[in-house]
């Protein structure tokens, strides 16, 4: 392991993110992060949602129009996470180089929320933890390759996206 390597796991291991599993935080284990990390962003952010739609009952939701099923499929499970991975990779490189691996995962989720906040405002109440769990895994995975970097995250998106993807698809999403 490089000083680099050492640095960014003590950061991630004794940072305000050591409560997240070690696998989203340790890039020794890809078969084995992929899905720690999607069930640790998965099911808080149904639970997020859950209590957002308690607290704000029949607040706006995205709305993909009149476009066909698959389309919307294509869009949610392949299209997004791969172009969104790409961009947050890019601003975390871009961050790592001035602010500590946990400032610059921190500031990714906030970032994602405020983003997707602007499309649907009650929607970055939600979105920031799967982007939290995503940055971590990002930086952790960094230290392994950018390929790892990148592909982890977006593997992970999609994951976290068919569910919804699949009720929005088949219209049975509200």
């Amino acid at each position: 392991m490089s000083d680099g390597d050492v640095a960014v796991a003590r950061d991630l291991d004794n940072g305000p993110l050591r409560f997240l599993p070690r696998p989203v935080r340790d890039p020794s284990r890809p078969w084995l992060s992929i899905p720690v990390a999607w069930a640790t962003s998965f099911f808080p952010s149904i639970v997020l949602a859950w209590i957002i739609s308690l607290i704000v009952p029949g607040a706006e939701t995205p709305d993909f129009g009149n476009l066909p099923p698959a389309l919307v499929f294509f869009a949610v499970v392949v299209f997004a996470p791969v172009i969104e991975t790409l961009i947050m990779g890019t601003v975390l490189l871009i961050l790592l180089r001035f602010v500590r691996p946990t400032v610059a995962v921190l500031i990714s989720a906030i970032g994602w929320g405020v983003a997707h906040s602007l499309q649907v405002p009650i929607w970055g109440l939600t979105i920031w933890w799967p982007f939290l769990v995503l940055s971590t895994l990002f930086v952790a995975y960094r230290e392994r390759s950018l390929l790892a970097a990148f592909a982890l995250p977006a593997i992970v998106h999609a994951m976290q996206n068919f569910g919804p993807a699949l009720l929005i698809a088949t219209g049975q999403a509200s």
